[in-house]
């Protein structure tokens, strides 16, 4: 791996003027890449603002990274000039305290979490465990506050909390997510496993009929609508109503706004929708709406000058 003496000297730059930068794959509000995003989960949590680096938008400082600290990979923490790691090594640095006492923080709050783990769901997981004894059973939830279990052996630095004889892992993150979580199993017709039931958890998407989303304009009280068509898509159906389109400018500004703030996500049919308004609410926004039947409902029963494709 090559690097030029602008490039190291661009970096050095970025070193010296910031105390902690993360250089990644995306930005902290859209991380593209796994790895990345949990380091940025573990930043956000410790830290109301840090310098990071999208190492996407320039090929020269993507390669020359990696030469500057003789790092392969893709996220690189650095603190005070010096290069920390990737992603494995900041977590496990985390999780053990060690990163909070390189950032001059207090030491983490290691209280377990208050979980309740239900009988049937103790009995299921008893069950589970059995065929491998001798590892401990681990529990996160992630930034998106999708939960998994998994069992391996226990590294020590794991927070546990316990409910029916049960033990759960937990990262530091996991366990600041789980308090007051409810474990049971579930046997349905169509389904049987565990439920999952957190009160941290934000909102789930809301459905908003194109009628009532009328109501709301009409009102003032509308929320901030999302156009997530493609550009070519919007010239055929243009919606004057749409408050941002995904572009550049406009992902910035909506990336920025307060996420208490309602928002409305709508496409063609409603299903783009509805995957944008999921990934704005795994994101932090608590208010969050896709539109039912898309444009091409609000073709049909609010606003019939808007072109059906």
């Amino acid at each position: 791996m090559n690097l030029d003496d602008s490039t190291r000297q661009r970096i050095d730059q970025m070193l010296e003027d910031n105390r902690v930068v993360l250089f990644m794959k995306g930005s902290p509000k859209a991380p593209m890449c796994g790895f990345s995003a949990q380091a940025v989960g573990i930043l956000d949590n410790l830290l109301g603002h840090y310098q990071t680096f999208n190492v996407l938008d320039d090929e020269s400082i993507r390669q020359g990274i990696k030469a500057y600290g003789n790092w392969p990979t893709i996220p690189q923490l650095y603190i005070d000039k010096e290069l920390i790691g990737g992603s494995d090594i900041i977590s496990e640095l985390f999780n053990a305290g060690e990163l909070h006492e390189m950032l001059g923080l207090d030491a983490p709050d290691r209280t377990p979490p208050q979980v309740t783990i239900t009988e049937a769901a103790a009995a299921a997981i008893s069950e589970g465990m059995s065929q491998d004894p001798s590892s401990a059973l681990h529990f996160a939830i992630d930034g998106s506050w999708q939960n998994q279990f998994y069992l391996k052996p226990a590294s020590g630095h794991e927070i546990v909390a316990e409910s029916n004889g049960i033990k759960l892992h937990m990262d530091l993150n996991t366990a600041q997510r789980a308090n007051g979580i409810v474990i049971d199993w579930v046997e349905e017709l169509d389904r049987s496993g565990l439920d999952i039931q957190n009160p941290n958890a934000p909102a789930p998407v809301m459905e908003l009929s194109v009628t009532d989303l009328k109501t709301l304009i009409d009102q003032g009280t509308a929320p901030k609508i999302v156009d997530v068509r493609p550009p070519q898509d919007r010239e055929k159906a243009p919606l004057a109503v749409a408050d941002f389109v995904m572009d550049r400018d406009d992902l910035a500004r909506l990336n920025a706004m307060d996420p208490e703030t309602p928002v409305a996500f709508i496409c063609h049919h409603g299903q783009s929708s509805q995957g944008a308004a999921e990934h704005y609410r795994q994101q932090g926004f608590t208010n969050v709406y896709n539109v039912t039947g898309g444009i091409d409902a609000w073709s049909q029963h609010v606003d019939p000058s808007v072109p059906r494709y």
